[in-house]
């Protein structure tokens, strides 16, 4: 099957720091990396890396072709990225001495998405597809529609976490994924816990701890691995497209998560984003104390 990905694409331009800068702080950078980035591409580029079919839904302006053909080089379908007039969307990320990060969005080409393109993309999409969101691009809750009428599955990624958008999403979903804090967010938000959301498949990444799994309300807990980070940037994305494409190969959801998480405690050891996520063979080698 295809993992469709309305997704993001960023150019991530990130910068070692001392320590994360504080408000009105003026903070001297170690180093200025540029990377392929944004969650959807993220995303895109795990699961291909794991194996699967996967077709990007975005849109880049003329100073993003790169970033398609990074794509492309990655396995990546990228016929449904669109060309516009409007820059790139990118990402300044400063990232401190122990892995932990902030980040400033500007989501540029990414809020350019049209609905005639997201219609011309899932009209190629088939019963038993996987359609896949976050919360970077327009268009989520038309998708969520459009493909629970096509018979795909619909999984939603909540992040960067917004209340409304996250809302508008759950009535359509049959997958959610969202770390510790966005589940808090979602509680302060709605009044619900993970375990009362009307949702098949729900997963609570948990940082060092690992992701805990609730199947119809039903919880089960998967720990990380121990390794030491140096960037946690693109981590939850690397989990989710790992998920994504082992469920997609038919995996049990606990092997498609414990997958996830060797793919996810590999990444954590890498300075980058999109460009470092790990293959299935870096994964399937790893070994972890």
């Amino acid at each position: 099957m295809t993992i469709w990905n309305l997704g993001s694409i960023n150019a991530d331009m990130i910068y070692d720091v001392p320590h994360l800068p504080g408000p009105g702080e003026t903070l001297s950078a170690n180093r200025l990396d540029r990377f392929l980035g944004g969650k959807g591409a993220n995303m895109s580029v795990a699961a291909a890396r794991a194996g699967a079919q996967v077709a990007h839904i975005g849109a880049v302006g003329p100073d993003g072709r790169w970033a398609r053909d990074r794509l492309t080089e990655y396995g990546v379908d990228t016929r449904h990225i669109a060309e516009v007039d409007v820059p790139t969307g990118h990402a300044i990320i400063a990232v401190d001495a122990q892995g932990e990060n902030n980040i400033i969005l500007f989501p540029g080409s990414n809020h350019a998405i049209t609905p005639d393109q997201l219609g011309q993309a899932l009209s190629s999409a088939s019963q038993g597809d996987l359609l896949v969101m976050q919360n970077e691009t327009t268009l989520q809750v038309e998708a969520a529609k459009m493909a629970r009428a096509l018979g795909l599955t619909v999984c939603y990624a909540a992040a960067p976490f917004q209340a409304a958008a996250v809302q508008a999403v759950l009535p359509y979903l049959d997958f959610l994924i969202l770390n510790e804090v966005e589940a808090e967010q979602l509680r302060d938000a709605t009044g619900q816990s993970v375990t009362d959301l009307n949702i098949e498949h729900v997963i609570v990444t948990l940082g060092s701890k690992g992701a805990r799994y609730f199947h119809r309300g039903e919880a089960s807990d998967f720990p990380a691995h121990k390794v030491q980070a140096v960037d946690t940037t693109g981590a939850g994305d690397t989990f989710t497209g790992y998920v994504l494409a082992g469920t997609d190969h038919g995996m049990p959801m606990a092997q498609a998560i414990a997958q996830a998480n060797r793919a996810a405690a590999l990444m954590v050891t890498r300075h980058g984003t999109a460009d470092v996520i790990p293959d299935l063979k870096e994964v399937h080698e790893a070994r972890f104390d």
